[in-house]
């Protein structure tokens, strides 16, 4: 049983890795898209290469936000299951 817990734990972490970079992929592409409708309605034309640069820096901001345990700075006692 011990060798199938641990393939079955290696199928679902590769297959949350997968969805992981799917999502950050679409994350990418619509902050892409907010840069672009962004800079044109303030009346910018950027290069296409600085408003990939700019989503590039937006999404792996937000990515590393999202991944960043935030709990210490709310004041809030932590509610995880292994910390008690």
């Amino acid at each position: 049983m011990g060798l199938l817990d641990s393939f079955g734990m290696l199928v679902s972490s590769i297959i949350a890795a997968i969805v992981m970079l799917v999502f950050a992929i679409l994350s990418f592409f619509f902050t892409v898209f907010i840069v672009q409708i962004g800079a044109g309605l303030a009346g910018y034309s950027p290069a296409g290469d600085f408003v990939v640069l700019s989503a590039a820096i937006l999404s792996a901001s937000a990515i590393m936000a999202g991944a960043s345990p935030m709990s210490s700075l709310s004041g809030l006692p932590d509610t995880d299951s292994r910390s008690q």
